[in-house]
């Protein structure tokens, strides 16, 4: 038997929270709703959650710190919520390690397209495998796609976030070429989720602190003048 999701709200409104909470059991999904990053600790603590949909602007610690915590504990996927809707904001979101945003106000179906994706992304890799090995191997690291799962060198565990991880996918299943931001848009995201511009920028940045020895001079993940990005390495399957 298939487990229901189970999905955590960090709201401060009240009528917002009650109307995402009510919408998304409507459609299969058990939720809690808390209004504060403490109340969020507790919810941690006392339950399992698949995702947590957080508000941006809250009182006391506000979202982009508890994103920032939640990221240092984990890779539970996060979609922030924004009532601001400026470019700084969602980038500021995505470089704390939000797996989507959405900007207020927004209408409960947009939110529910948006969890049933990301949560599809985290369950199943996307991307058609490169054989039948579920392990690539590329300058030392090695990706366990059925787990997904990537170590590093030293056989250590590199945590990644749903989003890198299905970025990283990518780029490994066509290494060696040249992909426009469009194209790592639509193999990762998909347009329905009408991701901006910046978006990928973004999880290229933040893959690159976590795998390049020195970021400011990538040798993995390599940047096209007008043309997009290139994973560099030789990928071994098996």
């Amino acid at each position: 038997m298939t487990r229901t999701p189970h999905i955590l709200i960090v709201e401060d409104d009240r009528e917002i929270a009650t109307l995402v909470s009510r919408f998304l059991r409507n459609n299969d999904f058990r939720v809690r709703a808390v209004a504060n990053g403490r109340e969020m600790d507790v919810a941690l603590r006392d339950g399992r959650f698949d995702l947590i949909v957080l508000d941006l602007m809250l009182p006391g610690e506000d979202g982009l710190s508890l994103c920032r915590r939640l990221r240092n504990d984990g890779a539970m996927p996060i979609i922030m919520l924004t009532a601001k809707g400026e470019e700084i904001d969602r980038i500021l979101g995505l470089e704390m390690g939000a797996d989507d945003y959405l900007v207020k106000p927004f209408n409960p179906r947009e939110l529910l397209a948006r969890v049933r994706a990301v949560l599809r992304r985290v369950s199943s890799p996307a991307l058609p495998d490169i054989g039948e090995s579920p392990t690539l191997r590329f300058a030392g690291w090695t990706l366990d796609k059925a787990v997904r799962r990537l170590f590093n060198p030293e056989g250590e565990r590199v945590v990644l976030t749903g989003a890198e991880l299905d970025l990283l996918l990518a780029f490994c299943e066509r290494s060696r070429r040249v992909l426009s931001r469009d194209q790592l848009l639509d193999l990762t995201q998909g347009r329905a989720a009408a991701p901006f511009e910046r978006s990928i920028d973004v999880l290229v940045s933040r893959l690159r602190q976590k795998m390049e020895r020195n970021p400011r001079e990538p040798e993995l993940i390599q940047t096209i003048r007008s043309g997009g990005y290139m994973f560099s390495p030789e990928i071994e399957a098996g």
